[in-house]
């Protein structure tokens, strides 16, 4: 998307790197909450709508909190899942994209949560379970053959998890809305934007493998042990030696410090492209007989 690729460049430098990390302590720090005494999140950190508009606006933030469970052995389980899967999306994307995905996601569930109380008049305590497993649909969207252990035993592969997610979702949704509680159903579709706005609109959600992390280090290796080979391009009237250069349209790091450059898994040979044309041009196939 190319204008997530402007935003990138532009805000890039302030995205929050190792998001998941913090999120995960901010988890701990709402289990330990909860085992002090639970009426300390539901009466001052739980999103209550009409308590905000009471002007209790931390409650826009401090509800993200609450624990996705109340057993210390499957919180340890969950939280070491949501930080592998979210640092391998913060890999995959880069920081900035991955900080818009889970911000917006947050955004989305206050969203909900507020259409549920302009229907019912009630505050819901959702945390934000919804975020959390679009997390998981965007990694089984990037990497579908990652297998997981179903009961620590059965190998499962990531794509048939998240499908069966999506269905189990779907069926929430229809059974809500013909039940009466389409307040309910379109809580859920709008929790879960984030996940559909990146899927249908962006295509960072290409299919890769594990192997793409491996061979994305290896070039990073080799452009650093190369940095004083690099690319030789004209800046300010004199030869200077780079070590990104796009083979489209030629720009560097010199020409703004902001650009980020990636190589292809696709093209045939070491050809590196900034953001704007990375997903955009057309890959270099060696002719037959080479």
């Amino acid at each position: 998307m190319n204008f997530i690729n402007k935003l990138n460049r532009k805000f890039g430098k302030y995205a929050i790197h190792n998001l998941m990390l913090y999120i995960v302590i901010l988890y701990a720090l709402g289990f330990f909450l909860q085992t002090t005494d639970p009426r300390i999140y539901t009466e001052f950190l739980m999103l209550d709508v009409e308590k905000v508009l009471q002007g209790q606006i931390w409650r826009l933030v401090t509800f993200i909190i609450l624990p996705p469970g109340d057993n210390i052995l499957f919180l340890a389980i969950a939280l070491f899942m949501y930080y592998s899967i979210g640092t391998a999306l913060e890999n995959a994307w880069g920081a900035f994209r991955f900080n818009l995905y889970y911000f917006s996601g947050i955004l989305f569930n206050i969203l909900a949560i507020v259409i549920i109380y302009l229907v019912t008049g009630v505050s819901v305590r959702m945390g934000i379970t919804y975020l959390n497993n679009s997390l998981f649909l965007a990694f089984a969207a990037l990497f579908p053959n990652v297998q997981f252990l179903l009961f620590y035993i059965i190998p499962v592969k990531v794509k048939y998890l998240g499908i069966l997610y999506g269905v189990v979702t779907l069926h929430s949704i229809y059974t809500n809305f013909i039940g009466g509680y389409y307040f309910i159903s379109i809580g859920i579709v709008v929790s879960l934007l984030n996940f559909l706005i990146f899927f249908f609109s962006s295509r960072n959600f290409r299919s890769v493998s594990p192997n793409e992390f491996k061979r994305k280090a290896e070039f990073k290796r080799k452009v650093r042990s190369a940095k004083n080979t690099g690319n030789v391009v004209e800046f300010q009237g004199r030869k200077t030696i780079t070590r990104h250069k796009c083979a489209i349209c030629g720009r560097t790091e010199l020409d703004d410090e902001n650009l980020e450059f990636r190589f292809c898994s696709k093209c045939e040979g070491n050809y590196e492209y900034c953001m704007d044309h990375l997903f955009t041009h057309e890959h270099v196939k060696k002719p037959n007989g080479d």
